[in-house]
């Protein structure tokens, strides 16, 4: 667009940076959200910092990978890294066991964008921080579209597991519900836990619309809270308390969405419809902003009183109330109609009927869930046109086995999506394997 010129040298080599990662944060169209996105750069990385920050990779390296890169010592380049992931613009990964530590640039969403307001109070300007994020991800669909256009979106929707189906044992009709569809057993298996402030409460504060939910509800697993609890966007609680916090959201009729891998997801937040940005982005630009659940919400016509509190819960308005002919009937009747295209699947809907008349059904065909962080990266980036990006440049300072990784989720992808990738990186080596499935 050319916009970038207005940058300083500094802030546009991060700008370019920040485009090649999963999840980029693009230059809008719109001149108000222009600046503010020039401005969210600015309040986070001072100009060393974004200097620096520029020549990061978006996946975890060791650090002494990153010293060449950087042209600093190892021990100035900890303490500058060490300061930069207090403010959460870089994610680390301390060494144990004698291993190095490593470090990685964090990404707009889930990354520097929530961690910004996960405090109440820090070295950030909250309300410039707040304002300046809503001017930029609401003000037109650039960011929206570059984070939920694609199938491999960053979050999912897991269903409230009390409307899940129950199982029926005289019909032997057992629907399998999988630990990685239950909050309960992803909270119940994780061996580390963190609550922390909204993000887009606490954003939603400042700009004077908060809801009446509360603020600290919104979980970090495994390595998500011990990075969270490291540098203080959160607290460390036990199994029961996140527990009781994901039954209080169930309650208060907000949505489970959580990272979108199968295994060692890393954060459980319970959204509303009024602040949420991913559910927003539903709303306000029709995006598919987050994987819905295995389950869909179906209406039973015949028991459904038409009172309208499905609609009125549905966060993202997939409910509309719609009149049922009835032959020798002067009036019609109004019922519930869920538009199974919008539908995220994650039973707030069923949990505000009181007649028992709207069930949460299995999909005939779900959506596909990446087995972990790697699938979903290399799926995202495949996606977007930038794999080449993230096995050219990240793989030449994390080595093979990180090459390995990428090529084993490539072997696996169906044949069409081989020869994508294949194209995207261009490199004889990646072909051959493709083509020949070689175990790496």
């Amino acid at each position: 667009m050319g916009h970038g010129a207005h940058l300083s040298e500094e802030y546009r080599l991060l700008s370019k940076r920040l485009q090649r990662g999963p999840a980029a944060m693009p230059e809008p169209v719109d001149a108000t959200a222009r600046a503010a996105w020039r401005e969210i750069l600015e309040i986070l990385f001072t100009p060393e910092e974004a200097a620096l920050a520029a020549k990061m990779p978006v996946a975890p390296t060791p650090i002494s990978a990153l010293v060449a890169r950087a042209g600093m010592t190892e021990a100035e380049l900890v303490s500058r890294l060490d300061a930069m992931a207090e403010k959460g613009v870089v994610m680390d990964m301390p060494g144990r066991e004698g291993r190095e530590p490593q470090y990685m640039l964090a990404p707009p969403v889930v990354g520097f964008f929530e961690f910004s307001m996960m405090r109440a109070k820090d070295s950030i300007p909250k309300k410039r921080m707040a304002e300046a994020l809503h001017a930029y991800t609401l003000g037109d669909d650039t960011f929206a579209r570059e984070i939920f256009s694609t199938p491999t979106v960053v979050g999912r929707t897991v269903v409230h597991e009390t409307v899940m189906p129950q199982p029926d044992i005289l019909e032997n009709n057992l629907p399998e519900v999988l630990d990685w569809e239950r909050a309960s057993s992803l909270v119940g298996d994780s061996k580390r836990l963190a609550v922390s402030l909204c993000y887009c409460r606490h954003k939603a504060q400042h700009l004077g619309h908060a809801c009446e939910n509360p603020g600290d509800i919104c979980l970090t697993l495994e390595g998500g809270a011990d990075y969270v609890v490291r540098h203080g966007f959160g607290r460390e609680i036990d199994r029961a308390e996140g527990l009781e916090l994901v039954a209080k959201a169930r309650e208060l009729g907000l949505v489970h969405v959580v990272d979108n891998v199968r295994n060692r997801p890393t954060y459980l937040c319970s959204c509303c419809g009024c602040c949420c940005g991913q559910l927003s982005a539903i709303r306000r630009f029709d995006l598919p902003a987050v994987v819905p659940s295995g389950f869909e919400a179906r209406p039973a016509t015949e028991t459904c009183t038409g009172c309208g509190r499905c609609a009125k819960a549905c966060p993202i308005g997939a409910i509309s109330l719609r009149p049922l002919f009835t032959d020798g009937a002067p009036r019609n009747a109004l019922v519930s109609h869920v538009d199974k295209e919008r539908c995220i699947g994650c039973g707030v809907c069923a949990g505000a009927c009181r007649k028992d008349s709207m069930k949460m059904v299995r999909r005939t065909a779900p959506r596909s869930v990446p087995a972990n962080a790697v699938e979903r990266v290399v799926r995202a980036c495949m996606e977007k046109g930038r794999l080449a990006d993230l096995m050219v440049d990240e793989g030449a300072g994390r080595g093979g086995a990180f090459l390995g990784q990428v090529l084993r989720v490539l072997s696996s992808l169906p044949a069409a999506d081989r020869v994508l990738a294949s194209e995207q990186v261009g490199s004889r080596f990646v072909r051959y394997a493709l083509e020949k499935d070689i175990d790496v």
